[in-house]
């Protein structure tokens, strides 16, 4: 997480102090809300998708979506799994971040090759649940192993996807009069959650808060201070 520190001088007043003290934490507090995946393009599920089959009479059924980040990926769980199935196994990556469960299959049988096959897919925050009702008939170590890795890669390989630039979070100090000039870049980079804090800068200035593509942050920063004509301040991730 990004850590803003004080660029004032030994001898600035107590007020300017106080007044940067409340720059820096609101600063710090705007950069939190963001993800703490590193910034990059991935593709990715662009929406739920479900494939199911029956192998020896046991009925499989993987269930793949996208997940933001590791957090979310309980409350997917949550919203796929069947409480009556005899095992809800699952895997995810996001970013360079893995897990996986066997949930009572023998280890190494159910989670490591949905896992496998989320890497051969090339996707990224991606969670994949295959849940099974047992029929009756064991399948073995090796079959097992087939039966859930080959779910999850039929389930995959019909997901519709999508490509996807992470955005960082940046923030800038612009007096009131360079407002319109700011916004007509940020509005050609297509920055999105644009917000405004008047109470955090000095007398005459707002604070600018925006997120904009991950391959364009130094290219945007570089714009408005040729625009404005002046060195702005910026806070970024």
């Amino acid at each position: 997480m990004p850590v803003i520190t004080s660029l004032l001088q030994p001898n600035c007043c107590n007020s300017n102090k106080l007044l940067h003290h409340r720059l820096i934490c609101w600063c710090n507090k705007a950069m939190s809300s963001s993800s703490n995946n590193q910034p990059g393009a991935f593709t990715t599920i662009r929406e739920t998708v479900t494939f199911k089959q029956e192998i020896k009479k046991s009925k499989f059924t993987a269930i793949a979506g996208h997940i933001p980040d590791q957090q979310y990926a309980n409350s997917f769980l949550s919203q796929v799994k069947d409480p009556k199935a005899t095992h809800n196994c699952w895997a995810y990556k996001v970013g360079d971040q893995y897990r996986s469960t066997d949930d009572g299959e023998p280890s190494g049988t159910a989670g490591k090759p949905i896992q496998a096959a989320i890497e051969a897919s090339g996707l990224d925050r991606v969670m994949v649940v295959v849940i099974r009702h047992f029929g009756g008939i064991e399948l073995g170590t090796g079959g097992l192993v087939r039966a859930y890795g080959r779910t999850a890669a039929e389930c995959l390989k019909n997901a519709p996807t999508c490509f996807v630039k992470s955005k960082v979070p940046m923030a800038v100090e612009v007096p009131f009069e360079l407002l319109g000039i700011l916004y007509h870049q940020l509005q050609s980079f297509k920055v999105e959650d644009i917000k405004q804090d008047y109470e955090t800068g000095k007398e005459g200035t707002t604070m600018v808060t925006f997120k904009v593509d991950f391959d364009q942050a130094k290219s945007l920063e570089d714009a408005v201070k040729d625009n404005c004509s002046r060195d702005l301040l910026f806070y970024k991730k």
